[in-house]
């Protein structure tokens, strides 16, 4: 007897509990545990929590005899004939099998590029069918065109009535564990199972009215016979909007004690004198909006408390959260203290460097950048600045992570779109000073619940003004057929006394690709089209100096058109600049793409965003299409998580946010928001600390497990 036949002969007199590896469980072994786990299911609890995708109402059992072409029926038959048909020259690959019930009735299956069917469909087959009921003018019978099809012999059988005369769940498959085996597995496993503990506070159970934990996750898995099949596809049900909440709370409830905890530790508390006011004001290059001086307030305050500020600092392109973080650097350097500036990409760190060295020009502070393109001397020269205290803010990409990179006195830490970094790269960044403030910026505006989900431990400001006097920008698009009429645009805006950007994208992350591009459409820009206009270029492979100097030149106004790549996403300001003109807009994702469009519009004159691409995919035009019709960042954010779902779009994997298994935080935003207030509550005021006790124990044991989410208590 093999090992995988003696652990299933051992799993049939099995007691199941909910930490039983899937291994054990009748009918799983090795092998299907593998692929199970694989899925990230591990134990029973898993299974039990893993949701279908969607629900199939399969009540409508028929005989052949009785169907009518329009409806939606179950049949069950057996297999008489199959063939691969003709369309051999299209390379349609058409499979046909004729069905016949115990009734006698016939019906004929239809599969465009079904041939691997041929494989699968063998006379005497045993099957339920599942599909639309039409007639075929072709046989003169009745027809399913693609219907869903299982196989009703063999040891996968289990129970027939499980899978069809129902309303039936659909999962999502583990590799060769298909559907039907996770019906019959969980079947058997709820069978197995006495009853669940439910760890919900009994007073939230009460007031929302939501069923036990045991009845929620049986109906999950197989409905009641009266379930609405609107409501289960639309993850609404009762079990499910009990099961979706149980799991945000629980993950509300562990940011919130983590956030406690994070309050607790000794800190710095920078003094806001007026000497920190009089730098502030010398430095500023314009007043600052009504939401920027109550943003910076809040900061100021979080500083000086004697506790370390974890603070998100969200605001949409153009609203000034680069001017509000330098605010807060001031009070950081003027307490006698180091900054460090964090960014994603050495374009975008060179970016951060140029424009904190603009601002803080008259203040006479050493700001250096440190990135992986520096020489090993650069490097050692630079890390001496650092450690010897001179240099007060210091710019770098993850060079300035490396252990051999040492602070004198770091007090703040800046750390730019945060969804491009892990929790860790972080935890390592702080760690180079003694509990220093951090300040995490974004601008991929979302609703406050979302980021305060994702982004667990920080508190949360929002910038929610734009600067004055700003009008909208309009935003077209073209086809690059059409460009001669764009440059004609552009030839107007510039005769107009206003300057323009020309921008390329960085093709699969390869900057020299796109300098390349770029350099070649400057030189084109520059003899062939506007041979007597001042055309500069700009682009990633160059030094810092030379960025700075080709910089300064377009916000002199002595360059009238600047061709770059992306190296202008974020930190430059040019009032003058009206036009950008994105070529190959179809590459950049909607973040992207109107970040680069808030580069212009920073005056008081009308500003164009051209979309120049070529021939577009149904997502590409879903996304430019989004970017024509509104400029709004909340509306853009959301559309762009609706595109690349949640999970892409907040780069789970390294933001610590956990994969739910049942709630999604885009489509169950309602219920985030009352998971979030409820825990909130709950942590802030339980009704006994033994329930909190009991709370932080269950997390403990069951999500450090699950999640590896928060240490907490």
């Amino acid at each position: 007897m093999t090992t995988g036949c003696l652990l299933q002969a051992a799993a049939v007199d099995l007691r199941l509990d909910l930490s039983t590896p899937l291994m054990y469980v009748k009918g799983v072994g090795p092998a299907r545990a593998a692929m199970l786990e694989a899925k990230g299911l591990a134990t029973v609890e898993d299974l039990l929590t893993y949701a279908p995708f969607r629900y199939e109402d399969r009540s409508n059992v028929k005989p052949i005899g009785e169907l009518a072409p329009g409806e939606m029926a179950t049949v069950l038959a057996e297999v008489r004939s199959a063939k691969v048909s003709g369309f051999r020259r299209r390379n349609l690959g058409l499979f046909e099998a004729s069905f016949k019930d115990a009734a006698g009735g016939t019906l004929l299956g239809k599969w465009f590029h079904g041939a691997y069917l041929a494989d699968v469909f063998t006379p005497g087959l045993h099957v339920a069918l599942f599909g639309k009921v039409e007639w075929d003018s072709y046989s003169g019978g009745l027809v399913m065109m693609h219907p869903e099809y299982e196989i009703l012999t063999g040891e996968e059988e289990g129970d027939a009535s499980i899978h069809t005369g129902r309303v039936v769940p659909v999962y999502e498959a583990a590799g060769k564990v298909t559907t039907r085996l996770l019906r019959n597995l969980l079947h058997r496993i709820l069978g197995s199972i006495d009853a669940l503990e439910d760890h919900l506070p009994r007073h939230i159970l009460d007031q929302l009215k939501l069923p036990d934990r045991w009845t929620a996750i049986r109906a999950l898995h197989f409905p009641p016979a009266d379930s609405d099949l609107r409501l289960l596809n639309a993850f609404r049900s009762p079990a499910q909007y009990r099961l979706i909440f149980e799991e945000f709370f629980w993950l509300e409830c562990g940011l919130e004690l983590k956030r406690a905890k994070a309050r607790l530790y000794p800190g710095i508390a920078f003094e806001l004198s007026s000497r920190v006011r009089e730098r502030i004001l010398e430095m500023l290059p314009f007043k600052p909006t009504g939401a920027q001086k109550r943003v910076l307030k809040e900061i100021a305050d979080a500083m000086a408390r004697p506790h370390p500020m974890y603070r998100l600092l969200q605001g949409d392109v153009g609203s000034g959260k680069t001017l509000v973080a330098a605010e807060a650097a001031i009070v950081a350097i003027e307490n006698g203290y180091q900054v460090a500036v964090l960014a994603p990409t050495e374009i975008l760190a060179t970016q951060h460097y140029l424009y904190f060295k603009k601002l803080f020009q008259k203040l006479d502070y050493v700001i250096i950048l440190l990135t992986g393109s520096n020489t090993a001397r650069e490097k050692a020269q630079l890390r001496k600045l650092v450690g010897h205290g001179l240099a007060k803010v210091v710019v770098g990409t993850h060079a300035l992570l490396e252990p051999d990179v040492e602070f004198h006195k770091l007090g703040l830490a800046i750390v730019d779109e945060q969804h491009r970094f892990g929790v860790e790269q972080r935890q390592k960044l702080m760690e180079k000073g003694s509990h220093p403030d951090v300040l995490v910026m974004t601008a991929t505006p979302i609703p406050r619940t979302l980021a305060l989900t994702v982004y667990g431990d920080l508190d949360v400001s929002v910038i929610d003004e734009m600067p004055p006097g700003r009008k909208p920008i309009v935003t077209k698009h073209v086809e690059e057929a059409r460009i001669e009429q764009v440059y004609s645009f552009l030839r107007k805006q510039i005769d107009a006394g206003r300057q323009a950007y020309v921008v390329y994208p960085v093709i699969e992350e390869s900057e020299t690709q796109a300098m390349k591009a770029a350099a070649k459409m400057h030189d084109h820009l520059s003899r062939v089209v506007f041979p007597d206009l001042r055309v500069g270029l700009l682009h990633g492979k160059l030094s810092p100096d030379e960025k700075e100097a080709a910089m300064e030149r377009f916000q002199r106004g002595e360059t009238q058109i600047l061709v770059s790549t992306t190296v202008i996403e974020v930190g430059v300001d040019v009032p003058n600049a009206t036009v950008m003109l994105i070529e190959q807009a179809e590459r950049f994702g909607l973040a992207q793409l109107h970040q680069l469009r808030g580069r212009v519009g920073r005056g008081g004159e009308q500003s164009y965003c051209i979309l120049v691409t070529g021939k577009l995919n149904p997502a590409a035009k879903e996304r430019i299409r989004t970017l024509v019709d509104s400029n709004d960042g909340f509306y853009i954010a959301e559309m762009d998580m609706k595109l690349r779902g949640p999970g892409e779009f907040f780069g789970t994997r390294q933001s610590g946010l956990p994969a739910l298994a049942v709630g999604n935080i885009l489509r169950d935003a309602d219920i985030l928001e009352i998971a979030r207030n409820e825990a909130a509550a709950f942590v802030a005021h339980p009704p006994q600390e033994s329930d909190l006790r009991a709370a932080i124990a269950y997390l403990r044991e069951h999500w450090q497990r699950r999640y590896g989410l928060v240490l907490v208590g």
